[in-house]
């Protein structure tokens, strides 16, 4: 017998381990994840509609779909991030409908609906059954560039016609106009066919506008030059869409009847792995397995919605999303700042999908020249930022003041509510509300070129504040807020004061990250350390927060009075107990569970404060069994804000880093076993642990930039292992752990009894 000598090297041997180690973490997230599907048994109803619709949602970031209509009539609406009518004006800025493509097979009418959406390859599947047949749509957006393929088989013995048209908007998506759209928004169209068999639409704003948007689509039959097809048993038929904007390409309408003029059937198995191996990269970011099969598909839900929203850096999804279907939106569709805009985001920077998260915060460098004018011309305060209320894409303000305003709400200027062109609602707090996300960026990440970025627009937020607040008898006061929309003339208002220590102390720590504007530490630290506190009443007994020192006390409709917990972050489990338990207090009083302007910040500030957990779990079934199939919830005209409480809720429930502590399974119910990898938190720490029958097994960290980490020890004080992943091993012993890293590191901690 021949004997073989094998000689690895400890390089090869690392790696071969690391390649099974992912296969098999792989499999793992495949299996789970692709339990999470998403199922429709009836036609959307909603659509097209101003707001929020129910349908089942495609998308790749760019391009997004909403699919509706009955079996024999398909209909596909489509739109873009980068599709704007763009002119800073109240009421004529605002995300357009792209057209729709409608697919109809006549035999169909009558058959049962079912649709199918698989969250990890992000392929939508339709089943329409009828007398012994059963036709299917098998439809994805190609996660590598703006294609769109829909394939339809059928399985029996019939021979079934259909037709496809590829349709501007009509009447029904253009609706909310209040007199002829032409009148009001005149829109260059397009629309015909090639001599290959390429049906396009184009449309385009070019008159009265700040800047010029055009977009184009374009669907081709394979294998055919007509928009007519034969369905019969084995022969399935495939349809490609491209799509393309003026932003993305010289010649959009060109671009896209290009672009399927040079496909080749032999293309789309290509197509289809790209885009499933995109989705494959996306899900092994990070994941949460808690054995709870409601709140995991909601949870993986929210992540899914959001991958097809959010990928664009310059043009982040507005009020609704990527699916518009119907033109003029509710709110103009904009980036609502006064947290609508950022409250998407919140859970994608635990759940590492960091790509999805930084589009949030450019728009709002776009606006700073627009930002420093009103610190200046309203507040007289130059190298400031002060923000309005609604913002859209490249610079664009969708609230400025315009002969609309002037002579139908005029009511609004003298109100206040409208200061020089700027609608601002009597709220300063916008442009601090515009750091979260960014603070969210630099602490989990410490990305020195983001950090860069960001940092002038912090400085200028910074600054804003320390020349608008009020020093006086030993505190900086906050004059002539408002906590709510109107509510003009507030003194410390509690959102505010959370927003500016947050800015303060960002500005703070980003300044030294990058070692500049050291003369300005100690004026910005002054502020934070003599800050006015925050104000209390009573309530059902109860000590509770005011909403303001002076002014509004409560609101029934909204989250307000929690937001300096979350998501400004200035209470945690670190804080006063006292001051924890007012925090608890409050949310017993204010039930904010299921609401219309909150949920996303109630949720998690419930966390921040150790509210009881079992409680938070179950609020979260509720709150997810008032939610549509597609994720959005039901009876609520908002759109994606709410698409972050899921996640968000649970990732900080599993591990949270607020305080510069890291903590595993800080609030989370010790009878549920769960784990999870890699949720990003503040340090630039990934981190991995499970909980079994209340005992927490382990703890990996990796350390991205070398940062300490500070860890609340969960073996109740006990001696742990430490092992890195240099071989070293270590003993640690204490309440908190103290634990020096070096970038790339990864570290393995367990109990001195494993």
């Amino acid at each position: 017998m021949r004997k073989y000598l094998f000689i690895i090297s400890l390089p090869s041997l690392l790696f071969f381990f690391t390649s099974c180690q992912r296969e098999t973490d792989i499999c793992q997230i495949k299996q789970l994840i692709s339990k999470q599907q998403v199922l429709f048994n009836k036609p959307p109803s909603e659509i097209p509609v101003a707001y929020s619709t129910d349908a089942p949602m495609l998308g790749n970031g760019y391009t997004g779909v909403a699919l509706s209509g009955n079996p024999e009539k398909q209909v596909y609406y489509f739109a873009r991030n980068d599709f704007w009518r763009l002119k800073s004006s109240f009421n004529q800025s605002f995300p357009a409908v792209l057209g729709k493509l409608e697919i109809n097979i006549p035999e169909l009418k009558g058959s049962s609906y079912h649709v199918k959406q698989n969250l990890y390859n992000a392929i939508t599947l339709s089943r329409f059954s009828n007398h012994g047949m059963e036709v299917n749509f098998k439809s994805f957006i190609s996660a590598d560039e703006d294609l769109m393929i829909i394939e339809i088989s059928l399985t029996g013995d019939k021979i079934l016609q259909g037709d496809l048209m590829l349709a501007l908007p009509g009447r029904e998506e253009l609706s909310n106009y209040s007199a002829p759209f032409d009148l009001i928004h005149p829109v260059d169209t397009a629309h015909g066919k090639t001599k290959k068999g390429i049906y396009y639409i184009s449309r385009a704003f070019l008159e009265n506008v700040d800047i010029q948007t055009k977009a184009a689509c374009a669907f081709r039959v394979l294998n055919n030059e007509t928009n007519q097809f034969t369905l019969r048993e084995g022969k399935p038929v495939t349809i490609a869409l491209a799509f393309s904007s003026n932003f993305k390409s010289g010649d959009c309408l060109q671009t896209v009847i290009s672009r399927l003029q040079k496909l080749n059937p032999g293309e789309i198995p290509s197509i289809e792995s790209g885009h499933k191996q995109w989705w494959e990269n996306y899900w092994s970011e990070s994941w949460v397995e808690i054995h709870d099969s409601l709140i995991e598909r909601q949870y993986y839900l929210s992540n899914y919605n959001m991958a097809c929203f959010s990928r664009d850096k310059d043009f982040p999804p507005g009020l609704f999303g990527t699916c518009i279907t119907a033109e003029l939106p509710y709110w103009a569709g904009d980036y609502h700042l006064n947290y609508n805009h950022f409250a998407p985001f919140y859970g994608l920077f635990s759940s590492n999908h960091i790509e999805q998260a930084i589009p949030c915060n450019l728009p709002l460098l776009a606006f700073m020249e627009r930002g420093e004018y009103y610190s200046e011309k309203v507040c007289g305060i130059p190298g400031g930022i002060l923000l309005p209320v609604g913002i859209g894409p490249l610079g664009i303000e969708t609230v400025r003041k315009n002969d609309l305003i002037e002579n139908h709400f005029s009511e609004w200027i003298e109100q206040g509510n409208i200061e020089d062109e700027g609608m601002f609602w009597g709220q300063k707090s916008n442009s601090a509300y515009a750091v979260v996300n960014m603070a969210n960026h630099f602490y989990t990440t410490y990305d020195e070129e983001y950090t860069r970025l960001y940092y002038p627009f912090v400085k200028g937020v910074a600054t804003f504040w320390e020349n608008y607040l009020v020093f006086e008898n030993g505190r900086y006061i906050i004059y002539n807020d408002a906590i709510h929309e109107g509510s003009i003339g507030n003194i410390n208002p509690i959102l505010s004061l959370g927003l500016v220590s947050l800015t303060l102390q960002t500005a703070i720590d980003m300044s030294r990250e990058l070692k500049i504007d050291k003369e300005r530490l100690d004026k910005w630290q002054h502020i934070i350390d003599h800050l006015s506190g925050y104000s209390f009443q009573k309530k059902n007994g109860k000590k509770v927060f005011r909403y303001t020192e002076w002014g509004a006390d409560w609101w029934d409709s909204n989250t307000l009075g929690i937001q300096h917990i979350y998501p400004a972050g200035q209470i945690g489990l670190n804080s006063d107990p006292e001051l924890l338990q007012v925090a608890c207090n409050t949310i017993d009083v204010m039930q904010r569970w299921i609401d219309h302007n909150g949920s996303n910040s109630f949720f998690p500030a419930a966390v921040r404060v150790g509210y009881d957990s079992q409680k938070i779990i179950k609020h979260l079934h509720d709150y997810i069994n008032n939610t549509r199939p597609n994720g959005f919830q039901q009876k609520n005209p908002h759109g994606i804000e709410n698409l972050s409480t899921v996640p968000n809720t649970i990732n900080e429930m599993l591990c949270m880093g607020h305080g510069g502590i890291l903590r595993v399974f800080p609030v989370w119910p010790k009878d549920r076993d769960a784990r999870f990898s890699t949720l990003r938190k503040e340090g630039a720490f990934l981190v991995s642990s499970e909980i079994e029958k209340g005992k927490v097994l382990f703890i990996e960290i990796l350390s991205e930039k070398g940062k300490t980490c500070i860890l609340k020890n969960p073996w109740h004080d006990g001696e742990v292992i430490l092992k890195r992943s240099t071989g070293k091993k270590e003993h640690l012993k204490g309440e908190f752990l103290e634990i020096n890293t070096y970038a790339g590191e990864n570290i393995m901690i367990t109990p001195e009894s494993e």
